[in-house]
């Protein structure tokens, strides 16, 4: 719950300062209609496919990471096959263009250019500080030799294909 308080603040903080900043250092380019309508375009592809790749990644985990009756978005097996045995955290790869298709939605400049990546980078931060140490108390030496044998992320193509099938 405390992960999802922390995204809603980014977000709707992100958006909210990037507005009040663009109306002082892009004001010509925050009400160009041409501006907007591209990157309204390419958020909304972009949020597709986050959407697609959390969908997937929850699936998974949902059917393959929890064995009896557990709280929802909880696993209790750790799950190292299809996508999982090419990197660690591939539903966190997808979210963590989430910032950045609200950005391109919102068509704010410095949400795109400035805070979205900012954002992002606190969610590396929160994936490797917060996340990877959950999983190894969790797990213990199972998840440590995952870790030695699959990357947190992975940009290869059959990486992708197997994180973008329906």
């Amino acid at each position: 719950m405390l992960r999802i308080l922390i995204w809603g603040l980014m977000l709707i903080g992100g958006g909210v300062l990037s507005i009040w900043l663009d109306q002082r250092w892009f004001n010509e380019l925050f009400v160009n209609p041409i501006f907007h309508l591209a990157t309204f375009v390419v958020g909304l592809l972009l949020l597709a496919l986050v959407m697609r790749v959390s969908r997937y990644t929850g699936r998974l985990l949902a059917s393959m990471g929890r064995e009896g009756d557990l709280p929802r978005m909880d696993t209790n097996k750790l799950v190292t096959t299809g996508v999982y045995s090419c990197m660690r955290h591939p539903m966190h790869l997808g979210l963590l263009f989430f910032p950045w298709s609200v950005a391109l939605i919102l068509g704010s400049p410095t949400f795109i250019l400035v805070i979205a990546p900012l954002e992002m980078l606190l969610m590396l931060a929160l994936i490797k500080f917060m996340e990877e140490p959950e999983a190894i108390r969790k797990f213990g030496d199972a998840y440590r030799e995952y870790q030695k044998q699959v990357p947190m992320f992975n940009l290869r193509p059959t990486c992708w294909r197997q994180l973008l099938r329906k």
